[in-house]
């Protein structure tokens, strides 16, 4: 069993056999299962696992756990301790905050962006079939996959303006916000409709060019969402 600090003890979903597999595949394969684990909430801030325990439900050798355990390390999601296992690393105090200020500029400089030269037929597509998605998972009550459509849309209004750079960037905030909704929201899955219409919302401003009224809104859903700048939950 995997302990969760302040919450009952959960058993993690089952993983593909990897047994068979080359040292590098599986070590791959327990990197993507445990970091799924904790980017969804399986894993709370806090729990305890060990390689015995991750290495029996993968069905592979200890040797690929410690190497994808040392990666997750270098990740920040875990804090390994011999002899003891591993801690899944909470959110660091102030990263909640910090996160949603890069997420506000980037996003803002992408609806400025996207104002001047237009918003492309296929980003327009994409972003509405992500929102009717939404709805979707917001009717099923799934928080995990909302989250991971969640964090496409706002990545995709990045993409749609055309600036690479802050594209690849973007995606580098994917995890922690994945990570961050899951906590925002795991107790809250009414907010799930709310989200989708203020996702329709969004498009429709950024349709339209208003890149200021765009970002007026985008403050007051991550407010609404995450708490003001510091208050997040998973900084307390």
């Amino acid at each position: 069993m995997i302990e969760n600090a302040g919450g009952p003890t959960r058993r993690a979903p089952a993983a593909p056999a990897a047994s068979a597999a080359p040292a590098a595949s599986a070590a791959e394969t327990v990197y993507a299962v445990t970091k799924e684990l904790i980017l969804s909430g399986e894993l709370a801030q806090g729990a305890l696992i060990s390689e015995g325990e991750i290495a029996e439900r993968v069905r592979v050798s200890r040797t690929p756990v410690r190497e994808a355990f040392l990666r997750l390390e270098t990740e920040e999601l875990l804090a390994l301790h011999p002899k003891r296992g591993a801690v899944v690393v909470p959110v660091p105090p102030g990263e909640a905050a910090e996160v949603l200020e890069l997420r506000q500029a980037l996003e803002h400089a992408a609806a400025q962006r996207i104002a001047r030269r237009g918003l492309p037929a296929g980003a327009s597509e994409r972003l509405r079939a992500s929102i009717a998605r939404q709805r979707d998972l917001a009717r099923a009550a799934d928080v995990d996959a909302f989250t991971v459509a969640d964090e496409a849309f706002h990545r995709g209004i990045v993409e749609a303006s055309g600036n690479r750079l802050a594209g690849r960037f973007y995606a580098t905030l994917g995890d922690r916000q994945r990570r961050m909704s899951m906590w925002a929201l795991q107790l809250r899955p009414e907010r799930l409709h709310v989200l989708a219409d203020e996702h329709e919302a969004l498009f429709d401003r950024l349709a339209a060019g208003e890149s200021d009224a765009f970002a007026a809104a985008l403050r007051d859903q991550l407010a609404a969402t995450y708490g003001a700048p510091g208050t997040h939950e998973t900084e307390r």
